[in-house]
């Protein structure tokens, strides 16, 4: 990674917006109509970068929320920051290993930090990180539907814009019969399914089941913290398990594979701390012949550019969960939007940094709440 010193930060404002989402997203645990997010805006001599935090509101899919996202930012991570520069941002991620936990918050931090350092040398984020340019692998993930004939209709409209892997929600009761209708339809997409932790070892027999639709993999069928039980439920199923929500550090990945918990893992930079344990973290994987894809969390266009940029990274082999803006939300925040060619990928933003620009009228339109950290 470049090696760039940052000098001083100037100021540091943190800006909560409420996006519409154009369409509620269920999955098993919850349904959301519209994301407020979080983001982070560092300001040095006059260059800018911007942050966005993967917390919701409740803690349902993890611990932290942006309440606490605020109050760890606001009265320790900044203060570390500050306190450490002169320094390269690698340096001031590592004073952030003082605190434990709280991975959504030093990303927001790290990722501010990341779009700032390449801006201020004028270099695209993935030549910062050390990726290699190529366009991006589009993939859409498709919450619980109330009717069968909508989804249907749904995967038909993302088999026509040429996604690259096309993901199902399912839980209990919306697994089996969902996948034959949609196996029946469309033979032969790339399919796989997120279960967000609602089966039990004891549902083994029924996964088994699954095996039939021949999807890519089966995400995260156990508990949220589990790594030993995917172990033993994937010893007795031929379709291979991703983990995610239990993968939250380099040492979670290796005892994954050690224990043959998963053939795959998604890789969320938000949830792991940010880009450069993502990119520890692709690196072991590659090393030991794990695929891995980058998951996505809802993020605005400024979250969802640190996701492409990330996979610009050589292990990122699978399609990942980086849909178009207009799949997600009425009206995003940022420019250019993702868009998919007509081969269904995804061009990098151009443009130092992310390469995306925050649109001063859409983030008044939709802010809620602005804090200035520094100078307090």
């Amino acid at each position: 990674m470049n090696s760039l010193v940052i000098q001083r930060i100037d100021r540091i404002e943190m800006e909560t917006v409420r996006l519409k989402l154009a369409s509620p997203f269920e999955t098993s645990f919850s349904v959301q109509r519209d994301r407020e997010a979080l983001l982070l805006k560092v300001n040095s001599d006059g260059v800018v970068g911007w942050g966005e935090c993967v917390a919701g509101l409740g803690p349902f899919y993890s611990y932290e929320t942006n309440e606490t996202v605020r109050h760890i930012v606001r009265d320790y991570l900044i203060p570390m920051l500050t306190s450490a520069l002169p320094a390269t941002v690698g340096e001031v991620v590592a004073k952030f290993d003082r605190v434990r936990g709280h991975h959504m918050a030093k990303a927001m931090v790290e990722n501010a930090l990341l779009d700032l350092a390449a801006r201020m040398q004028g270099v695209p984020l993935w030549q910062f990180i050390g990726g290699k340019p190529r366009k991006i692998m589009s993939g859409i993930s498709i919450g619980i539907q109330p009717e069968a004939e909508r989804l249907l209709e749904t995967i038909g409209r993302a088999v026509e814009k040429r996604y690259g892997r096309i993901k199902l929600k399912i839980k209990k009761g919306r697994d089996v019969e969902v996948l034959e209708k949609v196996r029946k339809r469309f033979p032969e997409i790339r399919l796989m399914a997120d279960a967000n932790s609602d089966y039990s070892l004891d549902d083994g027999e029924h996964l088994k089941k699954l095996d039939a639709f021949r999807l890519m993999m089966i995400e995260q069928p156990l508990g949220h913290d589990d790594i030993y039980q995917h172990s033993l439920l994937q010893r007795n199923l031929q379709t291979p398990i991703c983990l995610d929500e239990s993968i939250l550090s380099l040492d979670d990945a290796r005892t994954a594979v050690e224990l043959q918990s998963c053939r795959v893992i998604n890789i969320k930079q938000g949830r792991v701390g940010g880009i450069l344990n993502s990119a520890k973290i692709e690196e072991f994987c590659r090393t030991n012949g794990i695929p891995v894809w980058s998951g996505g969390m809802l993020e605005t266009g400024i979250g969802r550019s640190f996701n492409i940029h990330l996979q610009t990274l050589p292990g990122f082999v699978l399609p990942g969960d980086t849909s178009e803006t207009s799949r997600y939300f009425v009206e995003d925040i940022v420019e250019p939007e993702v868009t998919l060619d007509e081969e269904g990928m995804i061009a990098i933003p151009a443009g130092p940094g992310t390469g995306v620009t925050v649109l001063d009228d859409r983030l008044k339109k939709y802010r809620i709440s602005s804090d200035v950290l520094l100078p307090g």
